[in-house]
């Protein structure tokens, strides 16, 4: 009987900073990594985008996506995701298109909301809210854990989207242009764009080329939704928000309508890993992580990531601990049998057709071990 096609795997990579380590040194790692992940037969290489964090160095994905793709030779190239409000249309079509013009397929674009968002207990659209008498409760989904719905982030978060407003020239929280400035960027590559006047517009080098599109989201909300309505694959963020992610893909597939780029819903599914040769020095090795979370949680932004023997100087109080509990949770951490069992949980609860790995750890050199030994244990 022959073996079931392998899930492709592909890495999100935040560039994080560890604690004694430059920006610099963060960077350098995220393009060593790069190549490594290209060897070692993962599918797709996706930046995150992230402003105002000591911890995280990968605030500008579009020029590290250059530099990536300029270091691989066969790997996709993309951003999971580009915040569209901190930027105009025009400008991520030309810097996209001029990385699409130099890589030709082998760019992806990945469309985000850039507003906070919605904590995962509040109900989507023409949803009941749930009884005030009512907890949420966590639950086991085919083996999967999916947390109870809780805020995802601590109430110091509007000062920061406040900041990143002023700092960009942007306005961050504003979302409500989110499905135009989608549509209105794909149109600027497929010269579909028009002014309101009616006017034609070409946007070089981005007219012609063929980057993919995707839109990611967390939450049943209106990123679920548009993907679905324009046909376009779907990212579905399990490491952001574990107790959404069945919801928001489920409501991507309700919504789906075949495009001439894609016929069927499809879904790639983010988690947080971390691989070691055994679980005694994955679960060592990860200690921190608790801290870096709960720097992004509290809205302070992410700590430089401290090393294993520093991290109880970091200790959490009980309320801290428990803003980043269901992150923890739903964290996969162990040796190579374990990880892969994991995400083999994973995606069969989802139904996924690709998983999006993202890891974090002090040493650059743990952190590429660790995908190393998760794409043999997977069958890469």
């Amino acid at each position: 009987m022959p073996k079931p096609p392998v899930i492709p795997l592909s890495v999100l990579d935040l560039s994080p900073v560890s604690a004694n380590q430059s920006s610099g040194d963060a960077l350098r790692s995220t393009l060593a990594l790069a190549v490594a992940s290209e060897a070692a037969g993962y599918s797709r290489y996706w930046l995150a985008e992230h402003h105002l964090n000591d911890g995280v160095a990968g605030s500008a994905p579009h020029v590290l996506a250059g530099l990536v793709a300029s270091a691989t030779k066969t790997i996709r190239v993309g951003t999971a995701a580009t915040l569209l409000g901190n930027y105009r249309p025009l400008q991520i079509a030309e810097s996209i298109g001029t990385l699409a013009a130099v890589f030709p397929d082998r760019l992806d674009l990945g469309f985000g909301r850039s507003g906070p968002p919605k904590s995962p207990g509040e109900p989507a659209p023409g949803q009941p809210s749930p009884s005030v008498d009512q907890e949420p409760e966590e639950r086991v989904v085919e083996g999967l854990v999916v947390p109870a719905p809780r805020p995802i982030f601590g109430a110091v978060l509007p000062r920061k989207f406040r900041l990143q407003s002023e700092l960009l020239g942007r306005f961050p929280g504003d979302t409500d242009n989110f499905e135009n400035d989608v549509q209105d960027i794909i149109g600027f590559f497929t010269g579909d764009y028009r002014t309101r006047h009616g006017e034609e517009v070409t946007a070089t080098p981005a007219l012609g080329q063929s980057p993919q599109f995707w839109v990611h989201g967390s939450t049943a909300g209106p990123s679920a939704r548009l993907a679905g309505k324009l046909g376009l694959p779907f990212g579905a963020n399990y490491h952001v928000a574990p107790a959404t992610v069945l919801d928001s893909i489920a409501e991507y597939r309700a919504h789906f309508k075949p495009s001439e780029s894609l016929q069927e819903p499809h879904v790639i599914v983010s988690a947080d890993v971390l691989v070691a040769p055994d679980e005694y020095s994955a679960r060592r090795i990860g200690r921190g992580y608790a801290q870096w979370v709960h720097g992004i949680r509290s809205g302070q932004g992410a700590i430089p990531y401290p090393a294993p023997e520093d991290a109880a100087d970091f200790a959490l109080d009980p309320e801290a601990a428990d803003l980043v509990k269901d992150r923890l949770d739903t964290r996969f951490v162990g040796d190579p049998h374990q990880v892969s069992d994991g995400l083999r949980t994973l995606q069969r609860a989802t139904g996924a057709q690709e998983l999006l790995i993202t890891t974090i750890a002090h040493d650059p050199a743990d952190r590429e071990n660790s995908y190393q030994l998760l794409a043999e244990a997977w069958g890469l």
